[in-house]
């Protein structure tokens, strides 16, 4: 076996696990908030959203992916899970990109399953700065390599064992019984959440580039898909905390009282014009910016649509702004685009928290992947 193998779900890849995975509640811990989404088969290939939660988080619970206050966010998770009424007690939880090393090989085909085992690891301290004693590793053949029919495309996937033990950790100091049974990577998870999403584009979507903004409180991460492929992927530090950063500075506010008071509203007149106004201008040149980077690292000089996840994706005004600054067509994710709603679940909240709720909601239709 694999040191350190990674024994979960890297979901996006298609499944590592050969058994149908169990039902389950999809968890995504940002830097901001804890999210919880459980879906469900309604029967006749219609998948239901029975419930969701978004639990806030203390400042600086969670920083650059670092769950640096387990208690904290482990407090978050079961008020969100007792709150909404969960009671599956299984969970698939991702963890962010930053923190997996992922690189493709190509392989000889045809061997056995510990001569491929022996196979990655040697390829892997290539390619990994740790000792593999450090790191959980797994992998998944993706298929015959491009242009050569005896071997095959290997993708490697490893993370520093305090990564997934933290998150596992969260799960257990709930106190809920909840058993962690997928880790999934946060982009991997937005692109499986995001094939509802393609399939009501024009042709679903083929042969377009389209690019997905996560964009949440503290990170924009641009993932650029063709064909069901990410062709490129780019993480800068822009986010809602800006705006908030912006509210304490005009109003004279806490940093506490300025995220209630962008929530929540009830900020003076002036708010609109003087501050907000101005922070959309701003998400705008920053996504126009990105894209500027995307054909200047790529072959490819068009993008046929923005798609605007994460929390300030619910900003009103986002998408007219975009759309100015870059002249491509954009619209606001929702991933749950197709689905039938439950009766606990409220059209006109889950509108809003839809594009907050990508990862969380990819990470719960894991068990739905064909495997």
């Amino acid at each position: 076996m694999l040191k350190g193998k990674l024994n979960f779900d890297l979901g996006f890849l298609g499944g590592l696990f050969k058994v149908k995975t169990p039902p389950m509640i999809g968890c995504d811990i940002s830097s901001s908030s804890v999210k919880l989404v459980e879906v469900v088969d309604a029967g006749k290939n219609i998948l239901r959203i029975e419930r969701y939660a978004i639990e806030p988080l203390p400042r600086d619970s969670v920083v650059d992916g670092n769950i640096q206050n387990l208690d904290a966010v482990a407090d978050s998770l079961k008020r969100g899970y007792k709150r909404a009424g969960f009671s599956c007690k299984n969970i698939a939880m991702a963890l962010p990109a930053s923190a997996v090393i992922t690189k493709k090989i190509i392989v000889p085909a045809g061997q056995q399953e510990d001569e491929l085992e022996l196979t990655v690891e040697t390829e892997a301290n290539q390619y990994i700065p740790f000792s593999l004693d450090e790191v959980n590793l797994d992998f998944q053949v993706l298929g015959p390599a491009p242009n050569s029919p005896d071997d095959v495309e290997i993708l490697i996937a490893a993370s520093r064992k305090e990564k997934v033990e933290d998150r596992q950790a969260v799960a257990e100091a709930a106190g809920l019984g909840l058993r962690t049974v997928v880790m999934d990577v946060e982009s991997y998870a937005t692109q499986t959440a995001f094939e509802s999403i393609e399939r009501s584009l024009p042709q679903q979507g083929r042969d377009q580039n389209i690019a997905i903004f996560d964009i949440g409180s503290t990170l924009m991460n641009l993932n650029v898909m063709r064909n069901g492929q990410s062709v490129y992927s780019r993480e800068q530090p822009f986010g809602g905390n800006q705006l908030t950063q912006e509210i304490q500075g005009v109003f004279g506010l806490t940093p506490e009282e300025a995220e209630a008071a962008k929530r929540a509203g009830g900020l003076p007149e002036n708010y609109e014009s003087e501050v907000l106004a101005p922070f959309v201008d701003t998400l705008g040149l920053e996504v126009a910016r990105s894209l500027q980077f995307f054909f200047a690292s790529t072959q490819f000089n068009q993008v046929h649509h923005v798609v605007l996840a994460g929390g300030c994706a619910s900003i009103p005004g986002v998408d007219e702004s975009v759309a100015k600054r870059t002249q491509v067509n954009t619209f606001i994710a929702n991933p749950f685009t197709g689905m039938q709603l439950s009766s606990r679940v409220r059209p006109r909240s889950l509108q809003a928290d839809a594009p907050a709720l990508m990862v969380a909601c990819g990470l719960a239709m894991r068990r739905f992947d064909p495997s």
